[in-house]
């Protein structure tokens, strides 16, 4: 492979980013690049986004080239950007952080005490990452398709990858040291060093000219002010469960989100990540003790949510006129009903009472008392009448919900379980189903084989809608604010008639309270209903 001329790579992406153009709707042209840019020189805009169907309007060649090295080509976007922003800038920039007034200081002395001829180290230089107010990242091209995550193996090391996942935990967003300020105690040199890991080693010796010529040996401070801080959070996704084979457990990746893209998921979302697979840089003694195996992330570049069963961007998009009137119909109520589980044949007021359970109601406060507006709804029948079937659809069609049965669920994975954090090595809590499920919809299948204990957990979700958690020396209320679709079978296994109600559904009283609509769906044998169910079963199946 021949090399490449970076300076002439470097050419490109400057004419790229300065004629690219689309035609605007008025017949003129609209130079999206060139807006952004100026909007960073004013500093009203951080984050440079380019996208990638743009750039292979140009070159399909430099294409490929980010893909297979993307970090080089965020460097030469970010120098490109650096070397035009003047050309953009029209007027001065007013507001001043705290790092503007001292950059400012530091060139100025740079200017006085500058000596002809004198040749500086690498590291008592301005390092570029600290002077730049602005962040470069990369949007795949539309025609790529997601990785699942066990797919993104060590040959997309390196490379530009989009995977799609569920966030299952989410840290704090925490200040991360980009470039690290030293100064001399003895010469009173400034040492910059820049860092690209989650851990470094600090510098001690200074390397200006004075102290190696005379031999001093002056020791270096880490100067906070003077350093560089950006947004850091990192987060966990699993693969979806479609993407998993048989008999296999879901796999997870961690993913380092930096600037711009933090706060952009919490957990139990549904994302897509554009972003670059690398190795975790250790240094120091955890360096010496790794081995040959390396612990892999993904430093993310764009980050979207995303529908849950297909593979599009969740959007805000207005009504159209033809949707307007489609609601406006009389009928429109009856329509969406029958759209859910179309292929179950019958229950059409249960799934009009689905229907109001995915829409939900409006919270109520009057004179502080908060009165909810989520729907609880407990299907309890006979075997074979469609209650899991209905469950796992509303659970696909929800935009955010959370699938359990009660036998695999424990009251802490329902509610929420403390954890150790491997970044901070802090305690933190780490949100379950019904968490995770937060202004979305848990279904519960199986629920009177619950044992009490776990199902004492729901009480406070189902009204209060939150979780209080007292454990390890952490004392929060976490939001909860979820509807409870719960399917169970009678005490017998099918429903006695000449039984009592009470008999036949022992459930406690302060649970069954606690959910608004309670069906109960029986199987009775009736010839002609039995002959219609079976003609819809044969023509859904066909």
């Amino acid at each position: 492979m021949p090399a490449k001329d970076y300076a002439a790579e470097l050419e490109k992406i400057k004419s790229f980013l300065t004629d690219f153009y689309t035609d605007s709707d008025k017949g003129g042209k609209d130079f999206k690049y060139g807006t952004q840019l100026m909007k960073i020189a004013h500093r009203e805009q951080i984050a440079l986004t380019i996208d990638l169907d743009d750039v292979a309007d140009l070159d399909n060649e430099l294409v490929d080239a980010v893909v297979e090295n993307t970090r080089r080509y965020v460097k030469l976007f970010g120098d490109a950007v650096h070397e035009l922003l003047p050309h953009y800038k029209e007027k001065e920039v007013i507001a001043k952080d705290a790092l503007d007034v001292y950059i400012d200081h530091r060139l100025l002395m740079e200017q006085r005490h500058h000596q002809e001829g004198q040749i500086k180290d690498a590291r008592n230089r301005f390092p570029p990452e600290l002077i730049r107010r602005f962040e470069i990242s990369f949007k795949s091209r539309s025609q790529e398709k997601h990785m699942a995550i066990r797919h993104v193996k060590a040959q997309h090391i390196g490379k530009l990858v989009s995977v799609k996942g569920i966030v299952t935990r989410c840290t704090e967003v925490k200040p991360m040291m980009q470039v690290a300020t030293y100064t001399c105690d003895l010469c009173g040199a400034e040492t910059y060093q820049p860092i690209i890991s989650p851990s470094f080693m600090p510098l001690l010796m200074c390397p200006s000219e004075d102290c190696t010529v005379n031999k001093s040996g002056g020791r270096l401070y880490l100067q906070t002010r003077g350093s560089k801080f950006i947004k850091f959070q990192e987060l966990k996704i699993q693969e979806h469960n479609d993407q998993v084979p048989v008999g296999s457990i879901p796999r997870s990746m961690t993913v380092f989100v930096k600037g711009e893209c933090t706060r952009e998921a919490e957990p139990g979302d549904h994302i897509s990540i554009t972003g670059v697979f690398l190795p975790l840089m250790k240094q120091g003694f955890r360096q010496l003790v790794q081995g040959l195996l390396s612990e892999t992330f993904l430093e993310a570049h764009r980050l979207v949510k995303m529908n849950k069963t297909e593979d599009d961007e969740v959007g805000a998009a207005e009504l159209t006129e033809e949707e307007i009137k489609l609601v406006a119909e009389d009928d429109f109520y009856d329509k969406l009903a029958s759209s859910i589980a179309p292929e179950i044949y019958g229950h059409e007021d249960i799934k009009k009472a689905l229907l109001l359970l995915l829409v939900g109601g409006v919270d109520r406060t009057p004179k502080g008392m908060k009165i909810r507006g989520s729907i609880n709804i407990c299907l309890m029948g006979d075997p074979g009448v469609a209650k899991s079937q209905l469950l796992s659809y509303i659970d696909r069609l929800a935009p955010r919900s959370q699938y359990t049965t009660g036998r695999g669920s424990s009251g802490v994975g329902l509610t929420a379980a403390v954890m150790q954090d491997p970044v901070t090595s802090e305690m933190v809590l780490e949100g379950g189903a019904l968490v995770l499920a937060d202004q979305g919809v848990c279904c519960i299948d199986e629920f009177d084989k619950m044992q009490d204990s776990d199902r004492t957990a729901i009480h406070e979700v189902m009204e209060q809608q939150t979780i209080s958690i007292a454990k390890a020396g952490i004392m929060t209320t976490l939001n909860a604010r979820v509807s409870i679709l719960a399917a169970a079978n009678p005490a017998y296994g099918r429903y006695n008639p000449k039984k009592s109600v009470e008999h036949n559904i022992q459930l406690p009283a302060a649970l069954l309270s606690r959910f608004d609509i309670l069906w109960l769906i029986q199987d009775r044998p009736d010839r002609e209903n039995d002959l219609r169910f079976a003609l819809s079963l044969v023509f859904a199946t066909k």
